[in-house]
């Protein structure tokens, strides 16, 4: 890896998860054309990011990541943008309140287009036809036609992440996400949760915090830092094509960033250390993820970690385990360690999604909700036995009120499955589930807090 980096050098070796593309002229057309365009975010704003990350490195904040499996072209609309918003702000007030932390909130949303899959073809009956790689590759209808990948699809793609990122900052810094507003949404959920009774006394403290506030003379409305936050995207920068062509020099320190989205991570299928991912991510300086699941090993992880965080800076290199809640154990203890011992600092999260995958006895794909807290509860005990710190969680979520995940205070049935299960790829937590989940992981958050602040004993028995 000691050659010079450019944003091409991925072009010279092997790289996975390419759709294939008919026409190359096409392809080199459309990326052209995007090196053009505006960049999405900018470098200032993913270098917030990463001082914010290293916050939570540092045990001082916790990382909220969330979103879409997979964004579809046909289902943005201002509304959706908003209610998934809505939700992620009111799992963070949650979080904070119980870590008593800063939480950094980073959707999967405004680039999260193209998906990694395990096959390159699939079959329906006896017809077998290319897989379904995202709307940015190709379409969900299974047809010949539609599962052409079709470059065109870039386009759309970076025009949609835009009116996204601009109504999400909107959101973000005018008003709509008022702490007092946000509180009465939560209030109005905890109001209609079959949960309610267990979360109140969370919710009501909550309360009391923010009539005390008002009592002492704060206006909720005229402080900005209690009516803006900050919120940032990210996504699996899978084609590293539309990933080149949206790389910029950043004017005031002359280093490259991705400006696709704040953070981008490296999916699980494609970290191979000699492959073209692993030499984009080396070049670029925002903050970036890894998703490590039960095939990688301690001293690989280590390699990876030299190759994308040389200067082991705070808060660089996110590590996302996804290892499904019956293997967690064997294989989390041992990186933390390896990790550890090495002096490496990194962000540890906890994607709870990807490994708690099955399919239900009516042939939908789904995750149990009781799996994915499993894995979030071994996440923070491991931590704990490990003296390291349980930064964050990475979900799959919705705001809408979709049946895809088996479970949750309403307790969703294989029989329900059919009612709403509107995901084009893998299945999502619902706005309920979501907030059902911050609730779960706010008494892990307090949990891990309290056996900080534990005083050590000062003799034996006590």
């Amino acid at each position: 890896m000691s050659e010079r980096w450019t944003p091409e050098s991925w072009r010279s070796k092997p790289v996975l998860q390419v759709p294939d593309y008919p026409d190359a002229k096409a392809l080199a057309d459309v990326e052209a054309q995007l090196a053009t365009f505006p960049p999405l975010v900018f470098a200032g704003e993913a270098r917030n990011l990463k001082k914010a990350l290293g916050r939570v490195a540092a045990g001082e904040a916790f990382l909220l990541q969330g979103g879409d499996c997979a964004e579809s072209f046909a289902e943005h609309g201002a509304n959706n943008i908003r209610d998934f918003f809505r939700v992620l702000l009111q799992m963070a007030v949650v979080l904070t309140y119980a870590g008593a932390v800063p939480v950094v909130k980073v959707g999967r949303i405004a680039g999260q287009f193209a998906k990694p899959r395990s096959s390159p073809t699939e079959k329906v009956g006896g017809v077998e036809l290319p897989s379904y790689r995202g709307d940015i590759v190709n379409d969900i209808a299974f047809t010949k036609e539609a599962r052409v990948p079709d470059p065109q699809r870039q386009l759309m793609a970076y025009r949609q992440s835009a009116a996204t990122l601009n109504l999400l900052r909107a959101f973000a810094t005018g008003g709509y996400a008022n702490l007092g507003s946000v509180h009465e949404w939560m209030l109005g959920f905890l109001k209609d949760s079959p949960q309610s009774r267990r979360y109140k006394e969370l919710a009501d403290r909550i309360s009391d915090a923010l009539n005390f506030m008002r009592a002492c003379g704060l206006d909720l409305e005229s402080h900005p830092e209690l009516r803006a936050t900050d919120f940032y995207t990210s996504h699996e920068a899978l084609l590293l094509g539309y990933e080149q062509a949206m790389t910029r020099i950043d004017s005031t320190t002359g280093d490259w960033y991705a400006t696709s989205g704040h953070m981008i991570w490296i999916g699980d299928r494609t970290r191979q250390l000699d492959h073209g991912h692993i030499e984009y991510f080396r070049g670029i300086k925002n903050p970036i993820g890894l998703k490590c699941g039960p095939s990688l090993k301690p001293d690989e992880l280590l390699k990876l970690i030299d190759v994308l965080n040389p200067d082991n800076e705070p808060g660089r290199l996110t590590l996302i385990g996804r290892f499904g809640s019956d293997k967690v154990g064997e294989h989390l203890p041992n990186m933390i360690r390896a990790v550890k011992r090495e002096g490496r600092v990194v962000v540890w999260s906890c994607d709870p999604m990807h490994g708690n995958t099955i399919t239900s006895t009516s042939g939908y794909k789904t995750r149990p909700f009781d799996r994915i807290l499993s894995e979030v509860k071994s996440f923070f005990a491991i931590h704990a036995a490990e003296g390291t710190h349980a930064g964050g969680v990475h979900l799959e979520m919705t705001g809408q009120d979709v049946t895809e995940c088996l479970g949750g205070a309403r307790a969703i049935t294989d029989e329900d499955l059919n009612d709403r299960y509107h995901t084009v790829c893998d299945p999502r937590l619902n706005a309920e589930q979501s907030i059902d989940m911050a609730f779960l992981v706010a008494e892990l958050l307090k949990q891990e807090r309290a056996g900080k602040a534990r005083p050590m004993p000062v003799a034996a028995g006590l």
